[in-house]
């Protein structure tokens, strides 16, 4: 039973959000309140700078896989560690610690299979790198990576039920957190990686 507790203390990691308290230690504005007013990596990067940029990914990778390697070194239960790595991502977006406005989760998506099957992380990587060095979209790559997700979950983890469930449930809130970025990729207004705004 006190496997189970391991979920909810996995969304309350995911509720930290990296993005705001790298603006805060930098003294940067809330992300939030900025840009996109998305509080994750890529609109840290358009006002400041490379390295909060880096170390916003590098916080939002890391509590979508701590959670669950602590998971699995307690428990071999495949659906606890599936609800583990979704407690997570969900965290993320709606962070209780900050008024549920959360990022869109692509990074702590990454954390999650990172911590669950290195090969699916892998394999997600590899494909939002192409698509994004192709078309220079972020939004595209992670779209993209969220259709491709619940396919690779269940041709390298064999189509395991909680692992397919859980992917396929992450694929539909990114992007459903993608939403405007669909609008703006159809409207031709969607800014392209390298340039400022947008």
């Amino acid at each position: 039973m006190i496997e189970y507790l391991l979920v909810p203390a996995a969304y309350l990691v995911g509720s930290i959000s990296s993005a705001v308290l790298i603006a805060r230690l930098k003294n940067l504005e809330d992300p939030r309140n900025v840009g996109s007013g998305n509080p994750g990596a890529t609109n840290i990067l358009r006002y400041g700078g490379k390295t909060a940029a880096a170390l916003t990914l590098l916080g939002d990778v890391a509590k979508g896989v701590m959670p669950v390697v602590i998971a699995r070194s307690i428990t071999s239960n495949s659906i606890v560690l599936a609800l583990v790595g979704l407690a997570a991502f969900l965290g993320h977006l709606y962070p209780v610690f900050f008024g549920f406005r959360g990022g869109k989760g692509v990074a702590t998506a990454f954390g999650v299979w990172l911590g669950l099957s290195p090969w699916v992380a892998l394999a997600l990587v590899l494909t939002w790198s192409l698509i994004a060095a192709l078309f220079r979209y972020s939004s595209l790559a992670a779209l993209v990576v969220s259709f491709a997700a619940p396919v690779y979950v269940w041709w390298i983890l064999h189509g395991q039920p909680p692992y397919l469930v859980a992917s396929i449930a992450m694929s539909v809130l990114l992007c459903w957190r993608h939403r405007a970025n669909i609008q703006n990729l159809f409207a031709g207004k969607e800014g392209k990686i390298g340039r400022m705004g947008g």
